[in-house]
């Protein structure tokens, strides 16, 4: 089928095709259009901030009008001036350089400007643009689209762990029966793991360069030897809200940004154990998911409610991980005082978060249709008395029983049909005070919770 029109079906990636719409608002900022608009807004900073500096005389400062006509080609910078960029790149196949030459295009009217088009991308190689471009993507994607999601993320697992707090629930290590918990108390353990990776994703610092070549200002001192290029450089960098890099080569090493991107593969595998988590309780049959109108879980067995929300959760964060990590672990390598192989890596960063924040859609899609089971969740307990022998034996060696472990490990491992009779009439058996004995025949799987309860409300 022969169409160059580009839609959902006809998009090469899923994130453009299928998911579009829960993934838009970081087409925004990580398209091309995106790229380019960023680039230009950088550009316009290092031009404003050149004009203001007293060195340069060949460089008046800009009048009024001139900074306002220059804030609104950022601000309406659209698809048509980005083709006209696309299209100058045909020429130079160099995409900053075409950028550079759409601006004295764009500013050959501009009087003020037309004087000194040569201060446009002055002293700068494309690294000073590109950096400071990609880590004001990363700032705007992290403050607008991805921490806002999360925090969406964080406040519904909380909700479930105060929610089901009390409600008790048979504990599994190994995937054995092992010593109850609650409901709630197993989201709140999700949730305190997420408020801390979220916080380490929230802080890593994004920094950005803008020292020429390969670092050490040459050219610029070059052309005016008396200016600080350095403070000038720093004034730019953090005024276009990134933290000043002093040392670097050609490229700002990516450290900052590998931080960020460890930060959030950690994220995305706290979420991944939750998903797998929360499909095997469905299996065990603790959750129920409530069905959707008109959905079907399987074109052959019309019975099914599939969790296919934390399945393609899990999936989507894989990918993200998959390449979250090859960033980290290819970013901060550079031949010498730069090669390129860093360049189409960046270029799939919008890809990565795009498949991160589908994840979390997912996922939140899945908690939305999850309903307790509270009769099963109950029968499960009553089936397993044995995971009382902890109580038991740590209540024995308080009060010096000898060998108290070893008694309930022959009264209990690896035996069916331990009962709540069976442990009674061995608790009276006991050489231990009476209170004791009492407390302990008080107890029962649902009830043996320890502090479960209080810490799920506590998150």
């Amino acid at each position: 089928m022969a169409n160059d029109a580009l839609t959902p079906l006809t998009a090469l990636s899923p994130l453009d095709g299928r998911y579009r719409g829960k993934v838009a608002a970081l087409a925004e900022l990580f398209s091309e259009s995106g790229l380019i608009r960023e680039r230009i807004k950088v550009e316009l900073a290092w031009l404003e901030a050149l004009s203001d500096e007293p060195g340069i005389p060949e460089f008046p400062p800009l009048a009024a009008p001139t900074r306002a006509h220059l804030a609104s080609v950022v601000e309406e910078f659209g698809v048509a001036d980005a083709q006209r960029v696309k299209a100058i790149e045909r020429t130079t196949n160099h995409d900053v350089k075409a950028m550079e030459y759409w601006l004295r295009e764009r500013f050959a009217d501009a009087a003020d400007i037309a004087r000194a088009v040569a201060f446009i991308h002055f002293a700068c190689t494309s690294e000073d643009i590109n950096n400071l471009a990609y880590g004001r993507m990363l700032v705007a994607a992290r403050r607008e689209v991805l921490l806002p999601a999360l925090n969406g993320l964080r406040e519904e697992l909380r909700a479930l762990a105060h929610a089901h707090a009390a409600l008790p629930m048979l504990a599994r290590t190994h995937g054995q029966p092992a010593t109850p918990t609650t409901l709630g108390k197993e989201f709140a353990n999700v949730a305190s793991r997420l408020d801390r990776a979220v916080a380490a994703f929230a802080d890593a610092a994004m920094p950005g360069k803008l020292n020429g070549a390969v670092g050490n200002y040459n050219a610029h001192l070059a052309a005016y030897p008396d200016v600080d290029w350095e403070a000038l450089a720093r004034r730019v960098v953090t005024a276009l809200g990134l933290d000043f890099n002093a040392y670097t080569t050609q490229i700002e090493p990516h450290d900052g940004l590998v931080a960020l991107f460890d930060a959030l593969a950690r994220i995305n595998s706290v979420l991944i154990d939750l998903d797998r988590d929360l499909w095997g309780y469905i299996s065990l049959g603790y959750f129920r998911q409530k069905a959707r109108q008109g959905e079907v879980g399987s074109s052959t067995m019309p019975h099914k409610v599939n969790p296919i929300d934390f399945e393609n959760s899990e999936g989507n964060l894989g990918i993200a991980n998959a390449l979250l990590r090859h960033f980290a672990e290819k970013l901060p390598i550079s031949r010498w005082q730069r090669d390129l192989s860093d360049s189409t890596v960046l270029r799939n960063v919008g890809v990565a978060l795009g498949h991160a924040l589908l994840g979390w859609s997912n996922c939140r899609q899945g908690l939305s249709s999850l309903e307790a089971d509270p009769a099963r969740l109950a029968a499960d307990l009553d089936a397993n008395w044995e995971v009382l022998a902890e109580a038991i034996q740590t209540v024995l060696r308080r009060y010096g029983v000898a060998d108290a472990y070893e008694q309930l490990k022959s009264l209990t491992r690896g035996r069916d049909g331990t009962s709540r009779e069976s442990l009674h009439a061995f608790i009276d058996t006991l050489q231990i005070p009476t209170e004791a004995k009492n407390r302990l025949k008080a107890l029962t799987p649902a009830t043996y919770i320890g502090k479960a309860a209080e810490l799920a409300k506590r998150i």
